[in-house]
């Protein structure tokens, strides 16, 4: 009965980490994040004029727009990924990305590739900082003593991956009008 039980818990735990998302590859053997979505109420001058505010006012920190044509933008960025232990985070290093959006009438597609870890590390001052310039791709093999920290950096780089995706889903989805700033008026004290 012992073994049973011990066969189930098994088969069990073995299930459960089976069934965790993970990035596609494309032709290349890259990680690639794809989504094509369909929007028939929306044209494809709306919806580049959208996803260029989202790169260039949304994103400003973190994207930086490399190419825009009519049709399509190429930009790249950099996402930060957590670590998390109870209460207290910091981050542990960035991911940095290419990004491509492409559209058509009533519908657009768009997919970050060449996904790469860089890893923070404190500086003196007490900050985290890029130990390098130039990241590991995330599609590398580990070895056996990194591998259950390489899965770790996958599954919060594929959640926070997803939930950029999600949100520029949503983005492109509303009618956002941009607004103009106006200046402030100045108060004029010699006319009544």
């Amino acid at each position: 009965m012992k073994y049973i039980l011990f066969i189930v818990l098994v088969a069990l735990s073995v299930n459960l980490s089976a069934q965790q998302k993970q990035f596609t590859k494309d032709e290349s053997g890259k990680f690639i994040y794809y989504k094509v979505v369909d929007s028939q109420l929306v044209n494809k001058d709306t919806l580049l004029q959208r996803a260029r505010n989202f790169v260039s006012a949304v994103n400003k920190k973190s994207m930086k727009e490399e190419v825009s044509t009519d049709s399509s933008i190429l930009a790249k960025g950099k996402l930060v990924i957590d670590k998390t232990i109870l209460v207290a985070g910091h981050p542990s290093g960035e991911v940095s990305y290419n990004f491509v959006f492409e559209a058509r009438n009533g519908k657009y597609r768009f997919w970050l590739t060449d996904l790469a870890y860089i890893p923070y590390q404190r500086d003196r001052y007490g900050n985290f900082v890029a130990t390098t310039t130039f990241g590991t791709p995330l599609e590398r093999t580990p070895d056996k003593l990194s591998a259950g920290a390489w899965k770790d950096i996958l599954n919060s780089a594929y959640s926070k991956v997803e939930k950029f995706g999600d949100e520029f889903k949503k983005y492109l989805a509303t009618s956002r009008v941009e607004k103009s700033r106006k200046k402030p008026e100045t108060i004029s004290t010699k006319k009544w």
